[in-house]
C-alpha cells in the first residue's frame, strides 16, 4: 500500500496516460536490470528476436522492424558481433549494405533472454491473475496497434 505522503493526486491515479507511464518506467527498470545481469541490453533482445522471426536482414531493415534508431542499431550489432551472436556479411546485391544473420550462439542467448523476460513479466504483473494479465496484454496490444496504424 502506498503511504499518503507518496500517493499521487487522485486525478492522476485515474489517468490512463499517467498509469501507463508509471508502469512503463517500472517495466523499463526491470528489463534493464534483468538483461544487464544476463550480459545484454533491451536492444539486443529486440534485434535477436527480430532476426529470429524475420530472418537475415540489412541493418536498416532490422532497425526499422525492431523500432531502433540507426546509430543505436550499429552500436548494438557491434556489441553482439563481438560476442558472436550475429554475423555481418556484405549484401551480394549491394556491397554497400551489410546483411545481419543470427548465429547459433545468438539463438541460445535469445532463449536465455526469453527466460529472463518471462521472469520480468511475472515481477511486473505480480498483482494480476493469469486471466487479468492476458486481458491487460490484449488491451495494450489494441491500443498500441491502433496508434501504430495512425502513424503509418
Amino acid at each position: 500500500m502506498i503511504s499518503d505522503d507518496a500517493r499521487p493526486p487522485e486525478r492522476l491515479r485515474h489517468a490512463a496516460t499517467w498509469l501507463i507511464s508509471q508502469a512503463s518506467a517500472h517495466g523499463h527498470r526491470l528489463v534493464a536490470d534483468g538483461f544487464a545481469a544476463a550480459g545484454a541490453r533491451g536492444y539486443h533482445y529486440r534485434l535477436l528476436a527480430t532476426l529470429e522471426e524475420y530472418g537475415p536482414a540489412s541493418q536498416a531493415d532490422l532497425g526499422r522492424r525492431a523500432a531502433i534508431d540507426r546509430s543505436d542499431v550499429v552500436a548494438a550489432l557491434n556489441e553482439m558481433a563481438a560476442k558472436k551472436l550475429v554475423e555481418r556479411a556484405p549484401d551480394p546485391a549491394d556491397r554497400r549494405r551489410n546483411i545481419i544473420t543470427l548465429t547459433p550462439a545468438g539463438r541460445r542467448h535469445l532463449r536465455e533472454l526469453d527466460e529472463v523476460l518471462a521472469g520480468i513479466q511475472d515481477a511486473l504483473l505480480a498483482p494480476l491473475s493469469p486471466p487479468e494479465r492476458d486481458q491487460l496484454t490484449g488491451l495494450l496490444t489494441r491500443v498500441t496497434d491502433h496508434h501504430a496504424k495512425t502513424r503509418s
